[in-house]
């Protein structure tokens, strides 16, 4: 099979041959038919998370947010068949511990995380391998293409997580949004259908606009404005929750800043070098207006049928996200343009 595979940090991919994977007793192989391109995939390529020991090793596959169909699966595999139609979550569960059991599968202690860690190839490639199958692997519904789905198994994901299970976020709340790449233009849309009032900041015309097209009430340029003050003004005294969707110091701050008493911070971006998994907060402030802070990561594989029927219904519309889609050959020149801030929506691997 073709795949891009990590030979140096912040280098082009290798885009080569490799022998195609094998399912193993409980695994499944799927054929790559479509694979979100994420920022998690540009931290991966920097060669960041060594201050979290979450480093992509070199020599590696990256690509963590594939659809696609089954075309082989292990002896021990009792819910899926070759041909059959899924998503695959770049959180994978061991589907055995207590954390699986409990429907926490996304902190299994035991899982592993797809195309960040040697023992999980990533999706770069025209097939990938999937641990115990029958736990991670979420079926597709009939009508939903592969497109629209490229990034469900991270980014949307994540956002659905966050604002569903997390935040807990209710019909009329205001959620302000810090970042409107993949995973906050996700929120955005998804906080619009559960029924809350999305505020989108940005410092890009073009992903404000995006967000607009997304559900947003409001947009704020960041790069023109105090985004607090503006939130505050938009709000009436602050947002009831805010997600930090980039993971820079400052959107950290910010969306802390902009809520209102009692209000809720969402950590979903990760960090970078700059910061290395280390913010400074105004917790003097937090305690006295009972802000709280709370980390999202991925969505456990037990809660995805949720969002997938709401997809399948056209509640949510992932593919409406998309903007730009490329082969293996251009993957490479996709990530160096999330370095600059320049990429269009939604992108996604065909290949």
């Amino acid at each position: 099979m073709r795949a891009a595979v990590l030979r140096e940090y912040g280098e082009p991919l290798d885009v080569t041959d490799l022998p195609d994977p094998e399912p193993g007793d409980a695994g499944a192989v799927v054929a790559v038919e479509a694979c979100g391109i994420c920022r998690s995939d540009w931290h991966a390529w920097q060669g960041h998370g060594e201050w979290a020991d979450d480093r992509a090793p070199l020599d590696h596959v990256i690509g963590h947010e594939p659809a696609g169909r089954v075309v082989a699966v292990g002896p021990e595999v009792e819910r899926f068949d070759e041909g059959d139609r899924v998503v695959v979550p770049f959180n994978l569960g061991c589907g055995a511990c207590p954390n699986c059991h409990d429907g926490h599968g996304n902190t299994c202690t035991d899982g592993l995380a797809l195309g960040f860690e040697r023992a999980a190839p990533g999706a770069f490639a025209e097939r990938v391998a999937v641990p115990e199958a029958d736990y991670n692997l979420q079926r597709l519904p009939g009508g939903v293409s592969f497109r629209d789905v490229a990034a469900v198994g991270c980014r949307y994901m994540t956002a659905f997580h966050a604002l569903a299970h997390r935040a807990e976020v209710g019909g009329g709340e205001f959620v302000a949004v810090h970042g409107c790449g993949g995973v906050g233009l996700s929120t955005v849309q998804i906080a619009r259908a559960l029924g809350a009032r999305p505020v989108a900041v940005d410092v890009d015309d073009g992903a404000l606009a995006r967000a607009a097209d997304a559900g947003a009430e409001a947009t704020v340029d960041a790069s023109a404005t105090d985004p607090v003050g503006e939130i505050e003004a938009l709000t009436d005294g602050g947002a009831a929750v805010s997600v930090d969707a980039l993971g820079r110091a400052e959107t950290a701050r910010n969306s802390v800043r902009c809520l209102r008493e009692r209000g809720t911070h969402v950590q979903v971006g990760l960090t970078t070098d700059a910061e290395k998994g280390e913010v400074s907060l105004p917790t003097d402030w937090m305690t006295r207006w009972e802000v709280d802070w709370l980390g999202s990561r991925g969505m456990p594989p037990t809660r995805f049928p949720e969002l997938l029927s709401m997809v399948d219904s056209g509640t949510l519309d992932p593919g409406a996200l998309v903007g730009r889609e490329v082969g293996l050959d251009e993957v490479s020149d996709r990530l160096a343009a999330m370095t600059t801030y320049d990429t269009d929506g939604v992108e996604v691997l065909r290949p």
